[in-house]
């Protein structure tokens, strides 16, 4: 057995493409590989700025012949048929075979392949597969016509320890050769394996696995920070990044001119991250202290004294900007600012941020009627104000601090805190797991944000696909989701749809209420979104698909809790075994209704109650109804399933000692009218059927 070791080797990579990249180059390989008949032990592939390497183990030095036969057209078929098969196969008629298959006889291409050297087949395949690497962006260099992410300057590789000659087109070289760390050891050297390779590599100052760099990163910015009784938040994004800038990782720390402290956190944190690649620290509160860790690529003589004082200068040019911009931002109101919003367009169908604002106004006043101890005044305010932060110097150049900012400005102009915090958090939560607001103003306003702009899109037909999702309406209902459960709001949707519609006033037709097929169109796409979340949450899919059966329930709460109460009844042996006799009962009236062509779903005749066991049961029918009706309309969830327990007895008695197909037709319908009652009965807390087990 033989190893393959390729390493495509450029000019920068950039960071964020560099984990796509070398997995497509293990996935593109291996299956290039199995499609010449190539079997193999294991492959792996690894990812430095500068280049992308992969590593096959267990290949054979010799491809084995092979022989492969594919069917054609049927014998006697259109000559054009025929002769199309051929051509795309490379044969001749005298190369085929005329079998039987089924009850007609095909031409059978029967194509043989002789086995050769391995070595000889990977010139061409490593030529495919420089080639096929798709990138985000791609560059041609010089007067070649090649397409790479960077210039790619050389590529090595061996095979069975020995070096392979590729011919390769606009000057790329091949072979067995390549070179360490930029600085360090910039000297090209020969290897003939994987672990010679690796071990290379590092004595040139180049650690060739992203994970280990990563490790050293992390590792290394802990001990700076320690040093000083400093923190490093967590931030496994930038981390990632930072490891995919560097081949040789050190970390240092510098130092934040404290002119620059008294600029909000977040912009300084953003501009070390976004625009530098530092590394933020923390202090015991939580705060930002005037120090941030620089990742190097290599070692300097002076322990990177100079390196520090380069990235301190570089730092403050930048920070200097962010303190004019916070400087001048402050200057002008949030509320002077609202005229600006007029040429900012949200939508062309649905008119400008300017209108947004008004409409939030409205909306997050009203929905805060609806979120318990939020303030209809301050919510309206943080409303009307929440998107003025867009016109800002410091939105334009940071845009991931929009609402951050228009929270830090509105404290400077004196609003309350709730309206200033709401303002911050109303983008919030930013995902399925980011953080969610709990204050109850914050909570009306980023409601009304999404559910604005949920009915908005909808009514203009801008509705998420399965291809796509632009205005990610996805993530804006599953925010909805979240604030709702999460704060334990009793919001119902068709109200707050209609509310939303009546905000856009002009923008959308006339009409007092959305159509019922927007309406009803809303409602099933928060359906879909809401078992997305139970199913990430652990939720039981057919649990959930069992509640959602109901249909048309609008109050997430309820719904959650009665998805709880129905889990919570089926680990109970009671409810295991009533659902057992549900289905038994809903089988037996679904069979005899198709048989007889007729719904057995009326009321059941008294008179005909002919035994103990099905009187017994109508009555148990009658009063477990009842009461969980009761306790439905109460919302005891829990206490309405317990409530079913009190059918299992009688069920089990009459399908002891009943004969539902009775002789007297009368008699017979009456029973499965009886049985559907136990349907209908327990169909009003979820729908059973839909329950596996």
């Amino acid at each position: 057995m033989a190893e393959l070791l390729l390493e495509l080797f450029s000019e920068e990579i950039p960071a964020r493409m560099q984990s796509r990249a070398a997995e497509d180059l293990r996935r593109l390989a291996t299956r290039a590989l199995r499609a010449e008949g190539l079997e193999f032990t294991t492959a792996e592939s690894y990812v430095t700025p500068r280049r992308l390497a992969l590593v096959v183990d267990g290949l054979p030095t010799r491809r084995p012949d092979r022989r492969e036969e594919k069917r054609g057209p049927r014998v006697g078929a259109p000559d054009k048929a025929i002769q199309g098969f051929l051509r795309a196969n490379g044969v001749s008629l005298d190369d085929c075979e005329q079998r039987e298959a089924g009850k007609d006889v095909y031409w059978f291409a029967v194509i043989e392949t002789a086995g050769g050297e391995v070595a000889g087949l990977l010139p061409g395949i490593v030529r495919d597969l420089i080639g096929a690497l798709a990138w985000p962006k791609s560059m041609r260099w010089g007067a070649g016509a090649t397409r790479w992410v960077r210039t790619l300057e050389r590529v090595l590789c061996v095979f069975d320890g020995s070096p392979v000659a590729l011919d390769l087109p606009d000057g790329i070289a091949s072979g067995g050769v390549t070179s360490g760390h930029r600085f360090h050891a910039p000297k090209p050297f020969s290897v003939s394996s994987f672990a010679e390779y690796r071990e290379r590599l590092l004595e040139a100052r180049v650690i060739l696995d992203p994970a280990e760099r990563r490790r050293i990163v992390a590792y290394g910015a802990d001990e700076l920070a320690d040093a000083e009784g400093l923190f490093v938040p967590d931030d496994p994004g930038l981390l990632d990044e930072v490891a995919g800038l560097v081949e040789w990782p050190v970390p240092l720390i510098g130092r934040i001119d404290d002119e620059f402290m008294v600029v909000p956190d977040e912009v300084l944190i953003t501009a070390m991250r976004s625009h530098q690649k530092y590394i933020s620290l923390s202090d015991a509160n939580g705060k930002l202290p005037p120090r941030f860790v620089v990742v190097a690529n290599l070692e300097a003589d002076d322990g990177g004294a100079e390196i520090v004082a380069g990235n301190e200068r570089v730092l403050r040019a930048r920070l200097s900007d962010a303190r004019f911009f916070w400087d001048q931002d402050r200057k002008t109101r949030l509320e002077d600012r609202l005229a600006a919003l007029e040429p900012m367009v949200f939508h062309a169908k649905l008119g400008n941020l300017a209108q947004k604002a008004a409409r939030l106004e409205a909306l997050a006043g009203e929905i805060a009627s609806f979120v318990p101890g939020a303030d209809t005044a301050a919510a309206r305010r943080a409303g009307r104000l929440a998107k003025a932060d867009l016109t800002t110097e410091m939105v334009f150049e940071f845009p991931e601090l929009q609402g951050t900012m228009g929270g830090h400005y509105a404290r400077h102009d004196g609003e309350g805190d709730d309206v200033a915090r709401a303002v911050a958090e109303h983008y919030l939560p930013a995902g399925p797991s980011g953080v969610c607001p709990s204050e109850p103003v914050s909570v009306a306003l980023a409601l009304a944000d999404r559910i604005d702009t949920l009915t908005g899109f909808f009514a203009v037909g801008e509705r998420p696909t399965g291809s796509g999702d632009p205005y990610a309406l996805r993530r804006a209902a599953l925010g909805v989701i979240r604030l709702v459960l999460e704060n334990g709001i009793r919001l119902k949707l068709r109200e707050a749809f209609r509310r939303a519609w009546r905000g856009y006033g002009e923008t959308l037709p006339g009409l007092e209420d959305p159509p019922e097929t927007l309406e009803r169109e809303l409602l099933d796409f928060f359906a879909d979104r809401l078992k997305v979340h139970l199913r990430a949450e652990g939720a039981r899919h057919d649990l959930i698909a069992a509640v959602f059966a109901l249909g048309d329930e609008d109050d997430l709460v309820r719904l959650c809790a009665r998805l709880l109460a129905l889990d919570g009844f089926l680990a109970t042996e009671d409810g295991a075994n009533l659902l057992v006799a549900h289905k038994r009962a809903a089988n037996i009236v679904a069979i005899e209704e198709k048989k007889d062509g007729i719904a057995y779903s009326g009321p059941v005749e008294p008179a005909m109650l002919r035994e103990p066991e099905e009187r017994a049961l109508s009555e148990s029918l009658d009063a477990v109804g009842a009461r969980s009706a009761s306790l439905v309309a109460d919302e005891a969830f829990d206490e309405a399933m317990t409530t079913l327990a009190g059918l299992r007895r009688p069920v089990d008695a009459f399908f002891d000692r009943v004969k539902v197909n009775a002789e007297d037709g009368g008699l017979r319908a009456n029973r499965l009218r009886l049985l559907s009652g136990i349907r209908a009965t327990m169909g009003s807390l979820a729908d059973f059927s839909q329950i596996e087990g």
